[in-house]
């Protein structure tokens, strides 16, 4: 057992929620473009 408190560990963590929160970000950013692009690309044909 450690006596003193790291602060390593919590920067750690703090660094791979926000990796984590940036990649879910960019996926769903992705996925809305790619369906307004289909939107778009379906209104253009009519």
């Amino acid at each position: 057992m450690r006596e003193a408190l790291d602060h390593w560990d919590y920067v750690i963590a703090a660094y791979a929620i926000g990796l984590g929160a940036l990649a879910i970000l960019i996926a769903w950013s992705w996925q809305a473009m790619r369906r307004a692009e289909k939107r778009r690309d379906e209104v253009k044909r009519k």
